[in-house]
C-alpha cells in the first residue's frame, strides 16, 4: 500500500498548510484549557457544534475567519493571540 499513501507522508513530513491547522488547533486547545473550559463549553460560547471544534484543535479542518472570531470572543482573546504562532 505504499503507492496509496503521497510522498509527504511517507516521508513523515506535514504539508504546509496542515502545519498551520495544527498550530492554531494547539493554541486554541491551549486557550481553552487555561480557562477550565471543556470543548462542549468552549462551543456551546462560540455557537459552534463540538464535533467541530475538537477537529479545529486536532488540525484536521481549517477555520474561517468568521470561526476564529468565534473562538476568540469565547476565549476571552484577540484574533492574533490564537493566530500568531502560525
Amino acid at each position: 500500500m505504499d503507492w496509496f499513501w503521497p510522498a509527504c507522508f511517507r516521508s513523515g513530513q506535514v504539508p504546509a498548510k496542515q502545519k498551520y491547522r495544527r498550530v492554531l488547533g494547539e493554541a486554541i486547545r491551549t486557550r481553552r484549557k487555561a480557562k477550565g473550559m471543556s470543548q462542549e463549553e468552549l462551543a456551546e460560547k462560540a455557537e459552534l457544534h463540538h464535533n467541530y471544534v475538537g477537529e479545529i484543535e486536532r488540525g484536521e479542518k481549517a477555520a474561517t475567519i468568521d470561526t476564529l472570531v468565534k473562538f476568540a470572543k469565547a476565549l476571552g482573546v484577540r484574533v492574533r493571540e490564537l493566530v500568531g504562532g502560525v
